[in-house]
């Protein structure tokens, strides 16, 4: 049997990526870590398999990137070609190009990333997403693999280059907008549960509301796919409550989307009935009737900064641990101030 990187480090009481470090001989490595995990490996029998990774001339320049397992939502939803463009420039910039894995399921997914990495196809993996235990993450964590993730892990976190936004307080100023407006009755719309990046709004609404003395309500938060029929859904959901919210915090521009064509088949008006503010700020939430209020959270950067992370990596074996793309809340007409003699609609 094969001794692999995860076995040194369950010898030497470190992380796989410690282990990885000291074999590229990183200088934030302290000395007597070092020591320790080259005992493990001696101890063991370890040695690093440099074949494919120690000689420059070895790389394949290519770069592997890891889509959420619905991966037909993700080409639907604009956000992604964004951020596509991001990851793209960043890794031009150092003469990379990107692999894409695709599948339909978690294990196809999970098997695509397995080929690439054995296969000796990819010097590095970007995964596009930040997933409650996450297979693929273990898999490449225990291979001591190089990856970057854009979302904040959602275990290791003092061990994983990420690259991400202030989803809490992203969320937070979102949800404040609404109170410092006279709502109360504020519902959330968001995406999947297993998502970090749909826990970390989930508690900035959450805490927001909490702190301006409003108590959550379970049937004002709900959660569905980044699709506009998601959205859809969610709105028809939230209406069939018998008293329904003024407001709602939409984690996606498209969900926000199909929330304002439901509302509009329901003779609900945008933003006379109800207000919403959204996330992303892709193109059409100008775009859109009435224009969507929506927090920009700078998807170009993070792909951008993701592909120079992965790049910084795999040329000196160290990256920053944490990059955070600042977020802006972009004001338009789909809110309404509902405190007493405010005007109808808010303008900007």
């Amino acid at each position: 049997m094969a001794i692999t990187i995860k076995d040194v480090a369950q010898l030497a009481n470190v992380a796989p990526s410690t282990v990885s470090r000291v074999i590229a001989n990183n200088p934030r490595i302290s000395e007597k870590t070092k020591l320790r995990v080259r005992k493990a490996m001696e101890k063991l029998g370890y040695h690093p398999n440099f074949i494919a990774r120690s000689l420059a001339n070895q790389s394949t320049k290519i770069i592997g990137l890891v889509l959420p397992s619905s991966s037909i939502g993700c080409y639907q939803n604009p956000f992604f070609s964004r951020i596509l463009q991001g990851l793209s420039e960043g890794a031009q910039e150092n003469q990379y190009s990107l692999l894409l894995s695709t599948g339909k399921t978690e294990g196809e997914i999970y098997d695509g990333v397995v080929k690439m990495v054995q296969g000796g196809m990819v010097d590095g993996i970007i995964l596009m997403y930040s997933r409650v235990n996450d297979n693929i993450l273990t898999y490449l964590r225990e291979r001591g693999f190089p990856f970057v993730m854009i979302g904040k892990p959602y275990d290791f976190i003092e061990e994983i280059m990420y690259v991400d936004n202030d989803n809490v307080l992203a969320a937070d100023q979102a949800t404040n907008y609404l109170i410092q407006h006279g709502h109360e009755k504020i519902g959330f719309i968001g995406g999947d549960l297993n998502l970090v990046m749909t826990l970390d709004r989930l508690t900035g609404f959450q805490r927001a509301l909490n702190r301006a003395g409003i108590t959550p309500r379970n049937e004002y938060t709900l959660h569905d796919e980044f699709l506009h029929e998601g959205g859809q859904a969610a709105a028809k959901k939230l209406l069939s409550i018998d008293e329904p919210p003024t407001a709602l915090v939409v984690s996606d521009d498209l969900m926000a989307l199909g929330v304002v064509q439901s509302l509009r088949e329901f003779g609900i008006r945008t933003p006379e009935e109800m207000s919403i503010v959204s996330f992303n700020n892709v193109l059409f939430s100008e775009l859109s009737l009435p224009a969507l209020t929506s927090m920009d959270i700078d998807i170009f950067a993070l792909g951008f900064q993701a592909a120079k992370g992965i790049v910084q990596m795999l040329q000196t074996g160290d990256a920053p641990m944490a990059a955070i793309i600042p977020h802006q809340f972009v004001e338009r007409h789909s809110c309404r101030s509902i405190k007493q003699g405010a005007m109808a609609a808010m303008n900007y």
